[in-house]
């Protein structure tokens, strides 16, 4: 009995050590393959000349665009060379952090029953000072949510504090905001819903309606500006983000259906270079399939993350600008779209440090100017495909 063990635990371990070597083996084999999919995405003789120095904002507006970005009220309100910055290549301000429900250490939404617009409204009147639109995200996002939240929305008053937030909001900065996230994220494929929707607190707690609601909402509080729905995971051509683009459509078509207020797309584009394959033409197509809805578009969130991205920074800043200038070239033969806007301007204040940073700890460079706010070849790549897009 003792030897039959004996042998069985020789087998097992011998069995396990076949199966660790088998997946070494693919392990191996995907790196190889990772490694070459980076290289096919670099060309060295790629240069991304930009002709001239005029701004990217100016670029942007001579073709009837805008181009702006997303900044925190700490590093806007701290960082003088970064204010300077934004005021030189932006035609829009997003607050990143500051209308959300609750984020950073100063939320707007402190308690059910107080509203604190302090920040808000400091990047309000710095837009206006410096001649920015402005541009309000978001009203309804399931991951903003308070912590008073769970133990306080109910069945009985969701629709209560919903319409409580979206008017109370809106109508404190009606008139100054050019376009808001009404809705943020609201698709996800993984939920197994044959809606697409994602169950989200708002969905379990008012049904699916609570879109069109919030655009109503929307509507009736500041009728003048610009609602969008916003979401990610549109880029790339995988049957995952084909999945989810056919359901955004999908959504967007239901709510034009039904009458509801909704006026533009905003498309994130968080880019991730290498793990995914780009396909102008399949962007192309979807564009041109949201436009048919009488829908504008925006890029609301662009950035294209490293992590994973050679440490070499010419290598790595080529890339970049490759992913940046192939995306908008074929995003901004579309009419309907009418801004770009980056999720930071200069890479020393870019989220993706924090929740995408590399394992090397190199620092990030996503973004058009680099941490001493100096242009980089994205600025570049983004400069050329303003100049390249037709006129709106």
């Amino acid at each position: 009995m003792g030897n039959n063990w004996l042998l069985s635990r020789r087998r097992i371990f011998k069995l396990g050590l076949g199966a660790l070597t088998g997946i070494g083996a693919v392990v191996a084999a995907k790196n190889i393959y990772w490694s070459q999919q980076i290289q096919a995405l670099d060309n060295p003789n790629r240069t991304f000349i930009a002709s001239g120095k005029v701004s990217l904002k100016e670029r942007a507006a001579a073709k009837g665009l805008i181009y702006g970005t997303a900044v925190r009220y700490p590093d806007l309100s701290l960082d003088v060379k970064l204010a300077a910055s934004v005021a030189l290549e932006c035609g829009m301000l997003v607050p990143e952090w500051e209308l959300k429900w609750f984020a950073g250490k100063q939320p707007l939404r402190p308690s059910p029953d107080s509203f604190d617009f302090q920040m808000g409204d400091w990047m309000v009147n710095y837009a206006k000072t410096h001649d920015l639109l402005f541009r309000g995200h978001t009203l309804v996002w399931h991951e903003s949510l308070p912590p008073w939240f769970r133990n306080t929305v109910n069945r009985q008053n969701a629709r209560e504090f919903l319409a409580q937030h979206i008017k109370t909001v809106m109508q404190h900065y009606a008139g100054k905001i050019h376009s808001w996230d009404v809705v943020n994220e609201a698709i996800n494929l993984g939920d197994n819903r044959s809606d697409g929707l994602r169950t989200t607190p708002w969905l379990k707690l008012l049904g699916t309606d609570y879109i069109d609601l919030a655009f109503r909402l929307a509507a009736e509080s500041d009728p003048q500006t610009l609602l969008v729905y916003n979401d990610f995971g549109l880029d790339y051509d995988t049957p995952q983000d084909e999945a989810k683009r056919i359901a955004v459509l999908k959504l967007l078509e239901k709510l034009k259906s039904k009458g509801t207020p909704i006026h533009a797309l905003g498309i994130q584009a968080h880019l991730l270079p290498g793990k995914n394959k780009f396909n102008q033409e399949k962007l192309r197509r979807f564009l041109r399939d949201v436009a048919s809805l009488g829908l504008k578009i925006m890029i609301t969130e662009m950035d294209v993350a490293d992590k994973d991205l050679p440490v070499d920074i010419k290598i790595r800043d080529r890339i970049i600008a490759g992913v940046y200038e192939d995306y908008l070239s074929a995003a901004l033969d579309e009419k309907a779209v009418i801004a770009v806007i980056t999720w930071g301007l200069s890479d020393r204040n870019s989220w993706l440090s924090e929740f995408q940073p590399r394992d090397d700890h190199a620092p990030v460079r996503p973004l058009p100017l680099d941490a001493q706010m100096q242009r980089k070849l994205v600025w570049n790549a983004i400069a050329r495909a303003f100049d390249h897009a037709p006129k709106r």
